[in-house]
């Protein structure tokens, strides 16, 4: 500890009767073993120090404290903890003031929370979200915020893992004041709360003996039970949440010792567990993807203006995420009547945003004054970028590249939104395939996160660099894939769904496949995910194939008969389930079984039973696999990029961190035995890859690979 700036990560000086601690540990002040040393240190100085008569908590840079240093997470503890260190702060006989500019989250709120007075500028972040990363607030946060908030705010807080402005935050009772933001404004408005407190004599206020928020019992149980019920709705099968909603109400019935007892409890339970692990590994995998060699290697073309050619489904959901991004765009489609449904499947959008009260009518009006339709491609020849969204089949496609090859400005990037085509192909049906790219967005295209960024061959690297930033613009996902079918997600998605369809014609229920993977975590099974998106689809696909199917494949024909009988899911009101009534959820179809049954009976196979944990295991050893043919086609950069997709686009439960990171929990020679095992009665569909068989006989994990590409990319 000095008063050197910059000398250590948290540094004392005192200025009037003030003594400041400064938090200087980039970028953005974690609270490291040095740092959490450093603040207590520095407490104990100003403490020592007759001049100083009030002490000042700030941080340099961009923040004030942006929580733990998550580097620490799963390593052995260094101390103090920083339950220790808020203790220290808060039992200070002097006046404590946290000022607060921009992130202060996690353990970072907790500090502010140990201290006596707050003040935050307006560019400030508040809040707890550790249940993100399947923990809890383990310094106080549950008994501090309880005991300030009142149970609802607090749970509101912990539960959702929402940041609050600094506005929110003093309506709220975080913060005492708010004041308007600035170079240096933290440290100034710090230091005058700080000396109008000494005016008048102000003493430390502590958190943990505040009652405010204790005062209306009534409420703050009905708001733990309100919690509790959502929570079996919404976070089934996580562990975090509930313990949040236990240590609110210990904040409640218990002393704040006994009550910072069970936090601390629970909080080293959610540290040791493995939906800690798998949910940090989600949260730094998400980062990684929006890196890629052609992001390194080029700078993006600029995007002022998109058009969008195909205005059904996808290509509004499209044109609304542009929109919300604040881009001009261009709508083209074939005649007046097409161009009308995809303006009003965009108005639908913003109308049900109204509906919800999320918008006014001049916030829409606003938004759609930068929507153009047209059934003139030339409408397209100033856009930067066009994203072609037009039906699933190459010929279609082809012919609206020859229109952008013909009316684009030079330098504008073409995308093609295809799920399985050759993108390839595409390109070179034109005559600038190096500005031709994949952008495989997921429907409803508005609302998921997962961008598919597809790198042709032949694309400049300043193409694909758009494309990331475009996901930058729209707050997306990025991920890097290679050109191959269904590329990285589609084409798992197809070797899962032939595990689930054997399993099926050898003797398992559809609906047990469903529940038995929605229990694993899974939002949606196989069969209901084939239900939203329209059997059609995959018929399609099938059909699409069948002149190129290896013949070792086994090939079931349940869909196709349900196919034939139009019976494609929530749109036609059937399809593996019954939808009466344009119901949204599907019940059994006994008709559906008695289909499977005759197939079973036409392709000769005696079902036999499986159990739960036969069929995840299945599922997942699937899925790991084909992912490992990926990963050596070099489709996938890293295992990573494997569980991002899966996890945003699919359905893959977050907290268990993807397909490749389970393998790994699972571990990669017990994934390459059950494989082995089940190579027995069709050794073409489960042969394993020759990725897992050397990372098993080296006792290497799926995660090395990260790590190995990371050591070659730097």
């Amino acid at each position: 500890m000095t008063d050197t700036a910059g000398a250590e990560p948290v540094t004392y000086r005192l200025q009037g009767r003030v003594g400041v601690i400064r938090i200087s540990n980039p970028p953005v002040n974690a609270l490291s073993a040095a740092v959490r040393t450093g603040l207590r240190r520095g407490i104990e100085i100003a403490t020592a120090d007759a001049g100083c008569d009030a002490i000042l908590l700030v941080g340099d840079g961009r923040a004030f404290i942006g929580g733990a240093d998550i580097r620490e997470f799963g390593k052995p503890s260094v101390p103090p903890s920083l339950p220790e260190v808020c203790a220290v702060i808060e039992a200070s006989a002097k006046p404590v003031v946290a000022a607060i500019h921009g992130p202060c989250l996690g353990g970072g709120l907790e500090v502010a929370l140990s201290a006596h007075y707050r003040v935050a500028c307006d560019d400030a972040r508040l809040g707890l979200p550790e249940v993100t990363l399947g923990l809890l607030p383990g310094a106080g946060g549950t008994q501090r915020g309880t005991r300030l908030l009142g149970a609802k705010a607090a749970l509101d807080l912990m539960l959702s893992g929402r940041h609050v402005g600094a506005a929110e935050a003093c309506k709220l009772g975080l913060v005492d004041k708010a004041v308007p933001a600035g170079e240096g404004a933290a440290l100034a408005a710090g230091l005058d709360y700080a000396r109008e407190l000494l005016e008048r004599g102000a003493a430390p206020r502590r958190s943990s003996e505040d009652t405010t928020g204790l005062a209306d019992d009534a409420g703050n149980r009905a708001a733990i039970a309100a919690a509790r019920a959502d929570a079996q709705k919404k976070s089934r099968g996580l562990f975090s949440p509930f313990k949040i909603i236990d240590a609110v109400e210990a904040a409640l019935d218990r002393p704040f010792d006994a009550g910072m007892a069970l936090e601390r409890a629970a909080f080293l339970e959610a540290m040791a567990s493995p939906q800690r692990a798998g949910l940090i590994h989600a949260f730094f995998a998400e980062r990684e993807t929006a890196k890629s060699p052609e992001t390194r290697a080029a700078q993006p073309r600029p995007i002022a203006s998109v058009g969008v050619v195909g205005g059904g489904t996808m290509g509004a959901g499209i044109t609304v995420a542009l929109l919300d991004a604040g881009l001009p765009v261009t709508m083209v489609e074939r005649d007046d009547a097409a161009l009308a449904r995809g303006q009003g499947f965009v108005e639908k959008v913003y109308d049900g945003l109204i509906a919800k009260g999320r918008i006014d009518i001049a916030a829409k009006q606003r938004t759609l004054s930068r929507y153009t339709g047209s059934t003139d491609y030339a409408a397209l020849a100033g856009a930067d970028l066009v994203i072609e969204a037009v039906f699933e089949d190459m010929a279609v496609k082809k012919a609206v590249f020859a229109e952008l090859d013909r009316v684009c400005k030079p330098g504008a990037v073409l995308a093609t939104n295809t799920s399985y085509l050759d993108i390839d192909e595409i390109a070179a049906s034109i005559g600038r395939p190096q500005d031709v790219l994949g952008l495989h967005f997921f429907s409803p295209a508005n609302i998921m996160k997962l961008l598919e960024i597809v790198v042709p061959a032949r694309v400049s690297a300043d193409v694909v660099a758009t494309g990331f930033a475009l996901a930058k613009l729209l707050k997306k996902v990025p991920v890097r894939a290679g050109v191959c079918d269904g590329f990285i997600g589609n084409r798992i998605l197809a070797t899962y769904r032939l595990a689930a369809d054997y399993m099926v014609e050898d003797g398992a229920s559809p609906y047990q496949v469903d529940k038995a993977l929605r229990d694993f975590g899974f939002a949606m099974g196989p069969f209901q995910v084939s239900d939203l998106a329209g059997g059609d689809i995959g018929w399609a696909t099938r059909k699409r194939k069948a002149a190129t199917r290896d013949p070792r494949q086994r090939y079931v024909q349940i869909a196709d008969r349900l196919c034939e009988r139009g019976w494609f899911g929530q749109k036609t009101g059937r399809g593996w389930y019954l939808y009466p009534d344009g119901a949204r959820t599907g019940t059994p179809d006994p008709e559906v079984e008695a289909i499977i049954d005759a197939e079973r009976q036409r392709a000769g196979i005696t079902p036999r039973s499986f159990g739960d944990d036969e069929i995840v295991r299945r599922i997942l050893a699937a899925m790991a696999n084909e992912g490992a043919r990926i990963l050596e086609e070099k489709v996938a950069l890293r295992p990573l990029d494997i569980d991002v997709v899966f996890v945003h686009g699919y359905g893959f439960p977050r907290y268990r961190g993807g397909p490749m990171f389970h393998a790994d929990t699972t571990g990669v020679a017990n994934v390459l035995k059950d494989l082995r095992a089940f190579a027995a009665e069709d050794a073409f569909f489960w042969q394993p890859a020759p990725l897992l068989e050397r990372l098993a006989t080296a006792g290497q994990t799926l995660a090395s690979l990260n790590a190995d590409h990371d050591k070659n990319r730097d």
